[in-house]
């Protein structure tokens, strides 16, 4: 998520259990887990790992003899760090190493403008060992146009949060207000978190990977699908 600032990825993992994104990630992951069962593999990185929600669930079911992940966020690194996971803080084109497979959970592709996902999906592509796969899920144009957008209100005794949205021509931008109580007083901090339409063909070109598998998700019981999951393989 090269394009956002640390502070405004802090602010998002400070507020994601508010988001309803708990609750939809097990429908998610059953996709992964579905095509991870049925390959063999040793070595995993998920890149842009957040918690570490998505490690526990597939470790804790495949068991898998290396797992690691990186993101952006110190906070969220952290998060994964207290799972008892191995987790760094570090942009995956300054990593080191080769994995049998990478993956990229929950739209983190749609962080990145077209420029930004190119130079991410050629460090994805280095980072492959022959034969190994990259699995990623992104919003679909319905998923921007018909669930994203709009004025989202949400808060619990500690935290006030308000999110306004909208999406022009293929960029989403979405406002994050968030009233957080110290003692007798609410702290105000504010961002503005972007993400960027792309199409499975976008992503099957610039990765330079064979496109294995797209399938269709629908998280959130719409008329049509808000993601797809994809499966590219280094060949």
């Amino acid at each position: 998520m090269a394009n956002s600032t640390a502070d405004s990825l802090d602010l998002y993992a400070k507020v994601e259990d508010l988001l309803g994104v708990k609750e939809a990630a097990p429908s998610l992951y059953a996709h992964y887990l579905l095509f991870l069962n049925s390959i063999d593999f040793d070595t995993l990185l998920d890149v842009g790992c957040g918690s570490g929600d998505f490690l526990r669930q597939i470790q804790g079911a495949l068991e898998i003899p290396q797992v690691k992940g990186i993101d952006l966020s110190p906070l969220m690194v952290s998060k994964t760090l207290e799972q008892g996971y191995d987790a760094e803080c570090i942009d995956l084109c300054d990593l080191n190493g080769h994995y049998d497979l990478l993956t990229a959970v929950f739209d983190m592709l749609n962080y990145l403008d077209k420029t930004q996902l190119a130079h991410f999906l050629g460090c994805v592509k280095e980072h492959l060992n022959n034969g190994g796969y990259f699995l990623c899920d992104i919003n679909t144009l319905y998923g921007f146009e018909n669930v994203a957008v709009g004025a989202y209100i949400v808060d619990d005794e500690e935290r006030f949060l308000t999110v306004d949205s909208d999406f022009e021509e293929g960029e989403y931008s979405a406002e994050f207000t968030l009233f957080e109580k110290e003692g007798d007083v609410f702290k105000k901090s504010q961002e503005t978190i972007r993400q960027y339409y792309h199409t499975v063909g976008d992503i099957a070109m610039l990765s330079g990977l064979e496109l294995v598998q797209s399938d269709n998700v629908n998280l959130y019981d719409f008329d049509e699908a808000d993601k797809f999951f994809l499966v590219l393989r280094k060949v």
